[in-house]
């Protein structure tokens, strides 16, 4: 098994049904569903905001930082299993401040299971908090003010997620401007709903390092060519795209386009547990367009956002993995 980097998956949407059943009841929350069935059915979604509405209503069950850090380590050991070796997990800590639970607690637990991750499973995690578009100015800053508080246990960019249609980046610029002079990285959603507008803003008004997805960027032949000149990463998410209607079918999907156009695009299952999907299907369905795994781990390389001693090591890990003879892609 190849060695795998994900840069784009949200940890409250790794959260398997029957976790989330058990953790409703330990915290006397309920769930719209009883059943594993029944979350199934939740998760057959119409459309993006209907994806965005029931991650929501799921993910309000976390309320202890235990609950947290049985996330990240539980979601390591999947990701492990599929051959990760560095994962960049994205929180989401407001929407869960906003409901009462301390901010503490959100992000402590979600470090405290970084060591553990690694101990148990060997893979290495740094978080990148999100503001979720919509977020009213004072609870943008709070997840910026945590983010950079929380720099030396494990956090090391500030994300932007939810609803790219409503909410514009250009309200976000002065908490990632607060965020970089800090030292954290700059890692916004953009050109998933959206287009180009979207994307460029990611770029020019909040100095994003990466864009997570930004699979829109095929339809501006000069905003691919800044792309490729600025070595700018694109985290692309298959099967999400699918899901959630982005995409209509795998074969219009521009990842390859993308990448033959020069673009460095890394893998990640964004919502595994919600779109019914891991890592080794991300792989095995970007191989069935004929994009080679070894092109996806370095963009993952390239894009994270990690120490320079991680990414010597995972640069070694490459080299090791694909100069053996018998090594797939």
């Amino acid at each position: 098994m190849y060695p795998k980097i994900e840069l784009h998956v949200h940890l409250e949407g790794t959260v398997r049904p029957q976790t989330l059943l058990d953790m409703a009841r330990r915290n006397h929350l309920p769930l719209p569903a009883a059943t594993i069935e029944e979350i199934a059915g939740l998760y057959q979604y119409r459309d993006f905001d209907h994806f965005i509405r029931t991650w929501v209503l799921t993910t309000n069950v976390t309320r202890r930082a235990d609950d947290f850090r049985q996330i990240l380590v539980d979601s390591a050991a999947e990701a492990g299993a599929h051959g990760a070796v560095y994962i960049e997990g994205c929180i989401t800590p407001g929407d869960r401040a906003q409901r009462g639970v301390n901010w503490g607690e959100i992000l402590s637990g979600y470090s405290d299971g970084i060591q553990e991750a690694k101990e148990r499973y060997g893979v290495e995690v740094r978080l990148t908090p999100e503001i979720a578009r919509g977020d009213p100015p004072e609870l943008a800053e709070q997840t910026t003010k945590y983010a950079i508080a929380y720099r030396d246990r494990g956090v090391v960019g500030l994300g932007l997620g939810g609803l790219e249609a409503q909410h514009p980046a250009d309200a976000y610029a002065p908490f990632f401007r607060r965020a970089r002079d800090a030292g954290l990285g700059s890692v916004p959603h953009a050109g998933e709903v959206m287009g180009r507008a979207s994307i460029r803003s990611a770029l020019h008004l909040l100095g994003a390092d990466r864009i997570r997805h930004g699979i829109r960027a095929v339809e501006d032949a000069a905003l691919v060519a800044e792309l490729v000149d600025r070595g700018t990463v694109l985290d692309v998410c298959l099967t999400s795209n699918l899901r959630t209607g982005v995409v209509p079918k795998l074969a219009d999907h521009p990842l390859p386009a993308l990448i033959d156009a020069g673009i460095r695009c890394s893998l990640s299952t964004d919502d595994p547990a919600m779109f019914d999907t891991d890592l080794g299907r991300e792989y095995a369905t970007a191989d069935s367009l004929g994009v080679p795994a070894r092109a996806l781990f370095q963009a993952g390389v390239k894009g994270a956002l990690c120490d320079e001693t991680t990414r010597n090591w995972l640069l070694l890990l490459g080299e090791s993995t694909w100069a053996a003879p018998s090594s797939k892609n």
